[in-house]
């Protein structure tokens, strides 16, 4: 059994969470900011910086054409984001969000990270699934499980907490996705019984809505269209997603966006009060988006609202009065509001770290595919090998035929979805399987078989009967990212790790310069007069070219340089201090001797710079309105 810790990562939509299990219980970690969730939002500044979390998202108004948000709802397709020419994919913004939570872990725990349990949606499919797992090998992560958020959730509320079997419905609405999710859990066996949910349906839906009513209104009253500004849409998002959190515990949220755009007549400001009953008549059509859902998790399950036992609401959105009514209403009681919504994913993910490592014993986890796995066959029909809601991992074997006289070759597509014909499911792959031999049409046999392991990830094979063919492939996406994309992308992300690094002692070395120059100015103004005048000039001379310097905006390595230059000449006046003490300064006593000052003045400068300045340095991201093209086209 290794030692080394495992983290487990909520990869979020709107902010992430990394988590770990310290004594038997899952803890979260916070970030380097001090925050317990991470925004994920990936930035890159005019002057090239990369820069993740809260600082991207914090001048994401004034840089939204370099900005990146909700990334997580393009994993799995073939677009790109372009930004100062060079092309990204969603796995690498996703990649840098997972770095920053390494990072953030590693600094936590004193000690390098490799391995992680990173969630995703319940509903998604293979390819999404695999775009996670390759965004965290990017990350320099060996991604242990892929687990499904709502199932995380379950584990963090019932983990020693359910002594009798009962029924859990998780309730997931985040910043992009919603899922259902039921489970039965007895003795320590959580099994998964039925999800369903919708991948394109979160807070963001409920920003946008409350977007598109500001943009509304200001037109209505100044006849100026903002649709198509770049900066006064950013502070839209901004204040429609201040808003509606305002609104999760007041009845109105008074908005004042001035200077937002002008006109020839002038300057024009936003202001408008935005009540709790507009905005739940606004969404009221997301609100209802999410019953489909909830139905067909419990028809798929089998059972009725009295049935399940206990309700957990998850993500953020859940905090919206109207879908707490919702559930309410529904059910005919309270959803629980034990677990916070926000960190209960992470916290589950470290509980099947946990599992994974040894530390969680007695606790088995048995999850589902949420979509049915088939092939197309003729007259394009989807044909179903694995039924949705089926437990993993799993594997089923069924036998096929060919479909016209003399053919040598058959065409496997692998389609992922619920409809009935092969078009209108999602495309996993393509192989052929060759060297048939000539056989009337309905001769051959044909076994194709289909394994889901416990991420979720399939692979197929097919073997013919009479010679014993086969072919065998791990399903890819069609068009995605194949191993070499991979390992190029996670040495550009070790790249951009050691600038960062490089960065941030940047910084850290210009913080301590300042807080060097503050103690020498200090300390010469107290002990100049009394001093020898060779120390004295010593630290002058040190100071003052060590200043120059910082005004000049001198390299890295120079201002390095003078930095030791000027902490051995304020080491040489600080003998010199503590000699002449004894010798030529009597006087000096415990009275006009400022011990406190001496010692903790310097560091608390330090600190506080610390504190304000770490934030410029520190690697973060954000995306608002992001120009995505596709890599295919």
């Amino acid at each position: 059994m290794s030692s080394e810790k495992i983290i487990g990562i909520d990869l979020g939509t709107t902010n992430s969470c990394v988590a770990v299990l310290e004594g038997g219980k899952p803890v979260i970690i916070e970030s380097s900011e001090g925050s317990r969730l991470t925004p994920s939002v990936v930035a890159f500044t005019p002057r090239g910086e990369r820069i993740v979390g809260q600082v991207a998202k914090r001048q994401a108004i004034t840089n939204p054409e370099r900005t990146v948000m909700s990334v997580k709802r393009k994993m799995g397709s073939n677009l790109r984001r372009s930004i100062d020419g060079a092309a990204y994919s969603p796995e690498q913004f996703s990649a840098m969000i997972l770095q920053k939570m390494k990072t953030d872990a590693e600094a936590y725990l004193n000690g390098p990270i490799s391995k992680a349990v990173i969630t995703v949606p319940a509903y998604f499919n293979d390819a999404q699934r695999q775009a996670t797992r390759d965004a965290g090998q990017i990350a320099g992560l060996e991604v242990m499980r892929i687990i499904n958020e709502p199932t995380a959730s379950a584990l963090a509320y019932g983990l020693n907490k359910l002594t009798m079997p009962t029924s859990i419905l998780v309730f997931d609405l985040g910043g992009g996705t919603f899922d259902v999710s039921i489970l039965q859990v007895n003795e320590g066996v959580f099994e998964v019984k039925a999800t369903s949910g919708n991948n394109k349906l979160g807070g963001d839906d409920f920003d946008r809505c409350v977007m598109d009513w500001l943009k509304s209104e200001f037109l209505t009253e100044t006849g100026v269209d903002i649709s198509n500004d770049l900066y006064a849409l950013s502070r839209l998002r901004e204040a429609a997603e201040n808003a509606k959190i305002e609104l999760s515990t007041t009845l109105q949220s008074d908005i004042y966006l001035p200077f937002i755009a002008a006109n020839d007549t002038g300057p024009k400001h936003l202001r408008r009060t935005l009540t709790r009953a507009t905005f739940d008549e606004l969404t009221q059509h997301l609100i209802e988006a999410t019953l489909g859902p909830l139905q067909a998790a419990m028809d798929d399950a089998k059972l009725s609202p009295d049935a399940i036992g206990h309700i957990v609401m998850v993500g953020g959105s859940t905090r919206i009065p109207a879908v707490q009514e919702t559930i309410k209403h529904y059910f005919g009681r309270e959803p629980n509001k034990a677990i916070n919504p926000e960190e209960a994913v992470a916290l589950g993910a470290a509980i099947q770290a946990g599992i994974l490592s040894g530390e969680v014993q007695d606790v088995l986890l048995l999850d589902v595919i949420p979509l049915s796995l088939g092939i197309e066959t003729a007259g394009e029909l989807f044909t179903r090998i694995i039924d949705r809601n089926t437990t993993i991992p799993t594997s089923r074997t069924m036998n096929f035929t060919t479909s016209d006289d003399s053919q040598t070759s058959v065409e496997i597509h692998v389609l992922q979805g619920e409809r009935e014909l092969a078009k209108h499911n999602v495309s996993l792959a393509k192989f052929y399987l060759t060297g048939i031999p000539r056989a009337p049409r309905g001769i051959p046999k044909i076994d194709v078989t289909f394994e889901v392991d416990a991420d979720g990830i399939l692979r197929c094979s097919a073997v013919d009967g009479a010679t014993g063919i086969s072919k065998q492939i791990v399903v890819k996406r069609t068009v995605g990212l194949n191993p070499d994309d991979v390992k190029r992308m996670q040495k550009e992300a070790e790249e951009h790790q050691e600038q960062d690094q490089e960065l941030k002692d940047q910084i850290s070395t210009k913080i301590k310069a300042e807080s060097m120059l503050v103690e020498a100015k200090r300390t010469l103004n107290k002990y100049a007069n009394q001093l020898d005048k060779i120390f004295v000039e010593k630290v002058k001379d040190a100071a003052d070219k060590l200043s120059a310097s910082l005004g000049t905006g001198a390299e890295h390595p120079e201002i390095k340089t003078l930095v030791a230059a000027l902490d051995a000449s304020l080491l040489d006046l600080g003998r010199a201090i503590y000699s002449q003490s004894q010798e030529h300064l009597p006087r000096m006593d415990r009275s006009n001797y400022d011990q406190t000052e001496l010692e903790e003045g310097p560091a608390k400068t330090e600190a506080e710079s610390l504190s304000s300045g770490q934030g410029s340095g520190q690697s973060s991201s954000g995306s608002g309105l992001m120009d995505w093209t596709d890599s295919t086209q």
